[in-house]
């Protein structure tokens, strides 16, 4: 049944029924946002938030554009741990990344190699020793710093040191230098593809650490930075 309202000429016009398709439009996305709420992964209770008590380690996390990055000190973290990050000796800092094999070694991407690893692929860590503070180092990179207990860093750490692939002696295998500084690519577990990206390995690295922060999701730095936006400090 139609409604009347009064037209501007004190006339009546009939109101029509509710869009039905439209409202069912906005019923289902609303329904997909309460699922992703729900879906949202909360904090590792035994690892973050750092207890008062507790010592605490610092980590950054890099926008890159389409790739986001960590950085740590190498001075925070256990060689019985990650041992790898001693081959950059002279190193105050280190960022390490997960990315497709071919795409990210390129000295430039083109589409076939992006198609390519769309659809899966082996993957490479890209790990940077530098010693110039982190925002001079990347001057154009968007920049958060977070604070992690001493257990959320350690578990982080040994999350990248299993992302190493390992040849029969076990030994990590280095396949080439790096885009800039003192930097190498290894060969990395995992398969990269069009829903496991360079942009979930970093989520899942910061989940091992116990934040609350849903990997899922995390398929673009846009979702990396948003999500951690609220867990610390945004310096650029």
């Amino acid at each position: 049944m139609c409604e009347v309202r009064a037209g501007r000429d004190g006339s009546e016009d009939l109101l029509r029924p509710p869009d039905e398709e439209g409202l069912t439009a906005r019923l289902l996305g609303l329904l997909t946002l309460l699922l992703i709420a729900a879906g949202c992964l909360g904090p590792v209770a035994a690892l973050y938030p750092p207890r008062a008590e507790e010592p605490t380690k610092t980590v950054w996390v890099l926008g890159h554009g389409w790739h986001t990055s960590i950085v740590l000190r190498p001075a925070d973290i256990a060689s019985s741990i990650w041992p790898e990050h001693a081959d950059f000796p002279r190193a105050q800092f280190i960022e390490v990344a997960w990315g497709d094999r071919d795409f990210y070694q390129a000295e430039r991407g083109t589409l076939w190699l992006a198609l390519k690893a769309a659809f899966g692929s082996e993957s490479v860590l890209h790990v940077v020793g530098f010693s110039t503070p982190i925002a001079r180092y990347f001057p154009e990179s968007e920049i958060i710093e977070i604070t992690v207990s001493q257990r959320g860093f350690d578990e982080l750490s040994r999350f990248v040191h299993e992302s190493y692939a390992r040849n029969a002696e076990g030994q990590t295998i280095r396949t080439r230098r790096g885009h800039y500084g003192s930097s190498s690519f290894y060969l990395a577990t995992g398969r990269y593809h069009l829903l496991n990206t360079c942009n979930n390995w970093v989520a899942r690295a910061l989940r091992a650490a116990g934040l609350p922060i849903t990997p899922h999701y995390a398929m673009t730095t846009g979702n990396v930075l948003l999500q951690l936006s609220q867990l610390g400090k945004v310096l650029r």
